[in-house]
């Protein structure tokens, strides 16, 4: 049973279909809400917790495929397609677009928590990336730009007389802004600062001679 505050957001036009799934996932612990069109789901907001999508294909006006294509200029929940006319193409098209699953109707119990499981871990683990990545970002923000100019180096592996010789700064100054950004990056080791630059995605290709 789901014992986190996690949610399921349902999209689909058939009530019975709503009712149901709602039913079951809520007697597992999940947060559920349901919509019965793309256009209630869109004006919706969405939660600050691990979520998933579980969306129809077959959808009024705007439908499934659509829906998903409309999310993808931001960052959604996992998507998992349900269908009662799923059809090879419309699949292959889903997954290929970033859907984690699609099951067709009448949908079993188990493979349909096993699949918003799923959904619920990759939404957590994306959700925790992204809360390190900004963590990250707050002490690179921190840098001094002649501390932003040795980062580089340093993560590929300078020495501070190199540094100092590719800025013409003294070996001393090198040292003094290695030792700064070391504390204000909160990097233990060489080897944790790479880490974190690779995150980033500030360091430069830069090779010691």
């Amino acid at each position: 049973m789901n014992t986190d505050q996690s949610f399921v957001l349902l999209v689909d036009d058939d009530l019975n279909v709503r009712e149901a799934v709602s039913n079951l996932l809520s007697s597992m612990g999940f947060w559920v809400t349901s919509f019965g069109s793309a256009e209630e789901f869109l004006g919706y907001p969405k939660p600050e917790a691990p979520t998933c999508l579980i969306l129809d294909l077959e959808l009024p006006n705007i439908n499934g495929l659509e829906l998903q294509q409309r999310l993808a200029a931001c960052v959604p929940p996992p998507i998992i397609f349900i269908t009662g006319h799923g059809d090879v193409p419309s699949s292959v098209r889903a997954m290929k677009a970033g859907a984690i699953e699609f099951l067709s109707k009448p949908i079993g119990d188990q493979e349909l928590l096993e699949a918003v499981e799923l959904g619920i871990a990759i939404d957590r683990k994306a959700r925790e990336t992204a809360t390190k990545v900004a963590d990250l970002q707050k002490h690179y923000d921190s840098l001094t730009p002649r501390e932003r100019e040795v980062l580089p180096f340093v993560v590929a592996g300078f020495a501070n007389k190199l540094t100092a010789s590719a800025l013409g700064k003294s070996e001393i100054t090198i040292g003094v802004l290695r030792g700064r950004l070391m504390r204000k990056m909160g990097a233990q080791s060489l080897a944790d600062l790479v880490r974190m630059s690779d995150k980033l995605g500030v360091a430069r290709a830069l090779r010691p001679s």
